[in-house]
C-alpha cells in the first residue's frame, strides 16, 4: 500500500476542515445546542421522561447521530467533488495510487472529521443534561461504522452530482428528513402501531436506536439489527463505489 499517498489525501483534507473551522465545526455544534435549548426546555417540560430517562438526555444519541449523519455525507461528498470541480482529480488518478488508496484518504478524513465533531458535541451536551454511557466501546463502534458508512455514501454522492445543488440535495431533503422521523426526538413506541410498523422501512431508526442503546440501554429495535443494517448498508456503499472505478463513472468523462 502506498502509505505516503494516502497520508497527502488524508492530511490535505484535514487540514481544509481547518480552514473551514467555522462551518466544519462551530457552526453544527452551536445548532445542536440550539436543539437543546429548544426542544429540551419547550417540549422537556412537557414529556419528563421516556423509558425512565429525562427528556433532554434521551434527545442527545438522536441529535449526535443527526449531526454525524450530515457532515459525514457533506464532508466526503464535498472532498471528492471539488477534485472533480477544478480538474485536479486527474492528477490523482494518474497517480501511482490504487482506488483503494484513494478511498481510504478521501474518506477516512470525511470519517475523521465526523467522529471529531460528534465527541464535541458529546462534550457539549454533557453542559446541558447529565449523561450516562452504558456501553461506551459501543457507543464509539457505533460512532465509527456510522461515521465511514455515510462517508462512503457521500462520497458516492460527490462522484454523482454534477453541480453544487446536487451535492446538497441528498443531505437536505433525504437524511435529515428520515434522522427527524427515524427516532431522534421521539421514541417509536410512542406512534399508533400503523405508524410503527412504516417507521421500520427508515434506515435512520435503526442506527439511531442502536446508538441510544449504547447510552441508556433501550432501543426501538434489536441491538444486532441495528449492527446488521449498518453493515448492509456500508456494503452497498462499498459495492457502489467499486462500481465507480471500475466502470470510471463520472471520472473518465
Amino acid at each position: 500500500m502506498n502509505l505516503h499517498a494516502v497520508k497527502a489525501i488524508y492530511r490535505f483534507e484535514m487540514a481544509r476542515a481547518g480552514r473551514t473551522l467555522l462551518q466544519s465545526i462551530v457552526s453544527p455544534v452551536i445548532s445542536t445546542s440550539l436543539y437543546f435549548v429548544v426542544f429540551g426546555s419547550a417540549i422537556g417540560s412537557r414529556i419528563t421522561e421516556i423509558d425512565g430517562v429525562s427528556y433532554g438526555a434521551f434527545i442527545v444519541p438522536g441529535l449526535i447521530m443527526l449531526s454525524l449523519l450530515t457532515q459525514s455525507l457533506t464532508n466526503a461528498a464535498f472532498g471528492i467533488y471539488f477534485p472533480r470541480f477544478t480538474g485536479t482529480i486527474y492528477e490523482v488518478l494518474s497517480a501511482p495510487v490504487s482506488y483503494f488508496e484513494i478511498v481510504l484518504g478521501y474518506v477516512g478524513a470525511a470519517a475523521t472529521k465526523s467522529v471529531i465533531l460528534g465527541f464535541i458535541i458529546l462534550a457539549t451536551a454533557s453542559l446541558f443534561v447529565p449523561l450516562e454511557i452504558a456501553h461506551p466501546v459501543w457507543m464509539v463502534l457505533f460512532l465509527v461504522l456510522t461515521a465511514v458508512t455515510f462517508s462512503l455514501f457521500g462520497f458516492i454522492i460527490g462522484i454523482w452530482a454534477d453541480g453544487f445543488e446536487k451535492l446538497q440535495l441528498v443531505p437536505l431533503l433525504i437524511v435529515t428528513p428520515l434522522a427527524f422521523l427515524g427516532g431522534t426526538f421521539y421514541s417509536v413506541d410512542m406512534l399508533p402501531p400503523v405508524w410503527q410498523t412504516v417507521t421500520l422501512f427508515n434506515p435512520v431508526v435503526y442506527l439511531i436506536s442502536g446508538f441510544r442503546w449504547s447510552f441508556y440501554d433501550i432501543a426501538d429495535v434489536s441491538v444486532g439489527l441495528s449492527l446488521g443494517m449498518t453493515a448492509v448498508f456500508m456494503c452497498l456503499c462499498l459495492a457502489m463505489v467499486w462500481w465507480i472505478f471500475r466502470t470510471g463513472y463520472r471520472l473518465r468523462a
